[in-house]
């Protein structure tokens, strides 16, 4: 895989260190970006998962760590996070919006303003808004590389998750006018979409109802998603943009 030495990687979500955002940064880190990573550990541990201390977390990842506790469901928050990248190193080459809110949410009749606008300001508003940031600050050096995350909204439903699923969806919509204008700026703009990982967050029926639908019998491991999303970073992956790429194991 493409080295990364030089480059600068700013990960959001990087909370826990059983999380995806987690696997993504020791991975990065291990080609050599220096890395600027995003927390917010009042989310985490408002969920029945629960919190990790964050120092744990950083002293996880490897290499050089700066990092910044922020809620993204603020507006100014994507703005302020980009600047807070580009004090501490200069620059940010790649921008990997790994960050998400699941909850609460509903079905048809269980929905109000409130939860959908809540997911739609963590999940899309502060993702486009982080790219714009990002956009900005870059000065067309190779490398430059964006990256969402998806949950396979345009795979299939996802019951009793509409809140969820919409704004995540918004980012697949979204993204192949992202990828146009950006790609004369020399940044790609890509999606993954992990499937099912084993992160900590289903009880033991879902855990059963997915491992039965994995041709492989398991869950996926956030480095399965890890390793998929640290080459899109590298130059190897430097002629792909405006794709969702399904990293799940062939879940069905």
């Amino acid at each position: 895989m493409g080295s990364l030495e030089g480059r600068v990687a700013l990960v959001t979500g990087v909370s826990r260190r059983q999380g995806i955002g987690y696997a993504i940064a020791q991975r990065l880190a291990g080609l050599g970006a220096d890395l600027f990573v995003q927390h917010h550990v009042a989310h985490d541990a408002e969920r029945p998962w629960g919190a990790d201390s964050i120092e744990d977390v950083i002293a996880g990842i490897g290499g050089r760590v700066e990092h910044a506790g922020a809620d993204l469901a603020l507006p100014d928050a994507p703005d302020r996070l980009m600047a807070a990248a580009v004090e501490a190193y200069g620059r940010v080459d790649v921008l990997v919006c790994n960050h998400a809110s699941s909850g609460p949410d509903g079905a048809l009749g269980e929905l109000d303003a409130e939860k959908i606008d809540a997911h739609y300001a963590v999940n899309t508003r502060s993702s486009i808004l982080l790219t714009q940031a990002f956009a900005r600050q870059h000065d067309g050096a190779p490398g430059g590389r964006v990256v969402f995350m998806t949950s396979g909204q345009n795979l299939g439903p996802m019951p009793g998750e509409i809140a969820y699923a919409a704004s995540k969806g918004a980012l697949v919509g979204i993204m192949p006018t992202l990828s146009h204008q950006l790609i004369r700026q020399g940044i790609t703009v890509n999606a993954v979409n992990p499937g099912p990982t084993d992160t900590g967050y289903a009880g033991e029926e879902t855990r059963e109802w997915v491992r039965e639908r994995m041709p492989l019998g398991r869950w996926g491991q956030p480095d399965d998603a890890a390793r998929l999303i640290s080459w899109l970073c590298t130059d190897d992956a430097e002629w792909i943009t405006g794709q969702v790429i399904n990293s799940e194991g062939g879940f069905r």
